[in-house]
This record gives structure tokens, C-alpha cells and sequence, in this order.
């Protein structure tokens, strides 16, 4: 199989869909690797160390011509020229978010598989991890920094150190989500000495986060009553909602919002499923902030992106068992033998096959047939 990977060309994106080892691995079981020239030079990954693993550089055109293209984030609307028939698109998707990509995607008839569904029997989502473990430690870190940002003028914050001193309070961190990047975010807010909370609606999962940080955090159920009662009363609020390809619930409202703090903090992981704070919309790393009701918002949508070495690693550490099913076997026959691959299908031979993308866009929804 031809494999692609085009560079990214979001703003300030800079991880690339494959490394150099994941190169080889392919290479090794007789595929052809086509990487866009300089694709790799933001992770840290020079085009010489592409070539020696054994791949073709290539213009954009021809790393998007190839029968299975390896991405991180989804297309935009300049790359929409790209997708054709037949075409295998691997990446993240967040369709429940993108309706016109997700209307590109069924006219083109482009068998689009979203890294973030690819679904295990119990409920894990394996390729999403890696990139929630990095936004959750992202967010305190973040948090933190503009919640100390007094000196700017247009989104100033708090002027309060997230772990305090001796003799002074230390912050107040609410995170709404128990997940892999709830629980990140929370760990590093509590190495920061941050006072945190953390919210959300499995019990089970309450209990597992209470024994595991000792009792250190305050878990709460997520109810109307304890969201607000937590946000107000936040110095950083993080949410990180996740419904796995569906839009994330509106669970923070502009009201609750409003009752914050002026220079508080908000940071939704979730914002690129459509954000769980209303008051929430997608932002770049070039301008990641903007302020309501005096609450400064950051939202960033590929947060990961800021520490692309890391984060590109990390990525084709989960995402190559799955490339390489799919140039070894062709996609058909892998999704037939892996449960957790066909979860990830998105579209389909010009069918929408997954159903709460469809129910987020009113769209018709066909069961996948291989």
C-alpha cells in the first residue's frame, strides 16, 4: 500500500502523523512511505532522518494522492481539494464539531477513520489517550500561567501563585470530567499544591480517583447543583468532558460564568467536540484567549500541538498498530477482524456510518457494512 503524510497546516501545528521508526516499520513489510517534504522539522524530526528510514519526500500533492493518508488533525477547507474516491483518511476527525468537513468527506466519498472513536471493548479509546494525557497536564500548567498574568492588560488574571505560599491560600482548581485528561490535569494541579475538585457523573469512577490520589482531591457527583457551586467559587476551572464522537454537553453555563471572578480562569479540553462551557469557543495558538464577564478563556483546539515532539512520539506510539493492519490486511478486511478499528469509522464509501455524528447533524445515519 502507498502510505502518505501530508504536512499539517493548522495554526501552529507542528506534530506530523508519523515518526521515523513507524517509517521503518512499514517500509519493512513492503509498503511505500511518501512523507511532504519538511513535515517532520516542528517535532524535531529533520528530512534526512525520514529518507534513511526509508521514505519518499513529496510534494503535498503526492502525500495526499497516496491510498492511505496518516494525519494528526483534521483537514481544512484548503487541504478539502485533497479527498477523493477511495481514498483512506486516518487521523482525528471531531466530525460532531465539523459539519462541512463532515459533508466533504460523504461527497468525496472518503472512508474517514477518526482516531478519536477507535473504541475498545471496555469502553477505553486507545489513540485518544495519549493526546488527553498531554492536554491534561497542558491545562494546569496553562491554567496556572494566566491565572498569575496581573501584568497583561487586555486578559489580565488573579496575580495568584495556583499553589500559594506558606501563610497564603493556595488556588482553587474545579475539573469537570474524570477521564484521562480530567485526572492528568488533576495530578499536576495537585503537584502544583492547588486545591482541587473534581467532577463527574460515575460513581465508580469517583471512587477509583479518591483511592488513587489518597484522598487528596474532593470528588463531587456532577450534578446542576455542584457544578455551580464549584465554578463560582474556582480559580481555574478545566473541563474536560468527553462523549466519545459525539458534541460535548453544554454542562458550564453563561450564567454560571458571569458569578466567577473577574481574572479566572476557564480551559475546555473539549472545545474541539464542540466545548462543555457555553460560554466556550475554539481559539489558536497564536491567539488562545479572550475574556467574559472578566473570566479569561482559554480554548484552544489542538493544545497538544505546543509540545509536538512529545506529543508526536507519543501519538504513533498507539497509531501505528492500527496503520499498519490497514496497509497489511486493506481496510475492509482489518475493520472485519478488529472490533475497535470498525469503531472508528466515520464515513464510508459516501455513508455516514456513526451515529451520533449523524444525530449532531441532523444527518442520515447507515449502519457500516464491509
Amino acid at each position: 500500500m502507498i502510505i502518505g503524510v501530508p504536512k499539517e497546516i493548522k495554526n501552529r501545528e507542528n506534530r506530523v502523523g508519523l515518526i521515523p521508526a513507524g517509517v521503518r516499520a512499514l517500509t519493512a513489510s513492503g509498503h511505500r512511505v511518501l512523507i511532504e517534504k519538511g513535515a517532520g522539522i516542528g517535532s524535531g524530526l529533520s528530512d534526512s532522518m525520514y529518507e534513511r528510514a526509508g521514505a519518499s519526500l513529496v510534494s503535498t500533492a503526492e502525500a495526499w494522492g497516496a491510498d492511505l493518508v496518516i494525519k494528526v488533525k483534521e483537514p481544512l477547507s484548503p487541504e478539502f481539494k485533497h479527498l477523493r474516491p477511495g481514498q483512506i483518511l486516518f487521523t482525528y476527525l471531531h466530525l460532531a464539531a465539523e459539519k462541512k468537513l463532515t459533508e466533504e468527506l460523504l461527497e468525496r466519498k472518503v472512508s474517514g477513520i477518526a482516531y478519536e472513536t477507535i473504541q475498545e471493548a471496555d469502553g477505553s479509546l486507545p489513540l485518544l489517550k495519549p493526546m488527553s494525557e498531554v492536554a491534561g497536564r497542558m491545562a494546569a500548567q496553562i491554567g496556572a500561567y494566566y491565572l498569575q498574568s496581573s501584568w497583561d492588560r487586555d486578559c489580565a488574571g488573579k496575580g495568584k501563585l495556583l499553589g500559594g505560599v506558606p501563610g497564603v491560600m493556595p488556588g482553587k482548581v474545579v475539573v469537570i470530567g474524570g477521564g484521562v485528561a480530567g485526572s492528568n490535569a488533576a495530578q499536576v494541579a495537585l503537584g502544583m499544591g492547588a486545591i482541587v475538585t473534581i467532577l463527574d457523573q460515575n460513581l465508580s469512577r469517583l471512587e477509583y480517583l479518591d483511592h488513587v490520589f489518597n484522598k487528596r482531591l474532593i470528588t463531587l457527583m456532577s450534578n446542576i447543583d455542584n457544578i455551580e457551586e464549584s465554578v463560582v467559587n474556582a480559580d481555574l476551572l478545566i473541563g474536560a468532558v468527553l462523549v466519545a464522537g459525539a458534541k460535548a454537553p453544554k454542562l458550564v453555563t453563561r450564567n454560571i460564568i458571569s458569578q466567577m471572578s473577574a481574572g479566572s480562569v476557564v480551559i475546555d479540553i473539549s472545545v474541539d467536540q464542540g466545548g462543555c462551557v457555553e460560554t466556550c469557543k475554539p481559539t489558536s495558538h497564536e491567539n488562545p484567549t479572550f475574556l467574559v464577564d472578566g473570566v479569561i478563556h482559554y480554548c484552544v483546539t489542538n493544545m497538544p500541538g505546543a509540545v509536538a515532539h512529545t506529543s508526536t512520539f507519543a501519538l504513533t506510539n498507539v497509531t501505528l498498530k492500527y496503520a499498519q493492519m490497514i496497509a497489511d490486511k486493506g481496510l475492509e478486511a482489518a475493520a472485519r477482524d478488529n472490533a475497535a478499528l470498525r469503531r472508528g469509522f466515520n464515513s464510508y464509501q459516501g455513508k455516514l456510518v456513526h451515529e451520533q455524528i449523524a444525530i449532531a447533524h441532523n444527518l442520515r445515519y447507515t449502519a457500516l457494512e464491509l
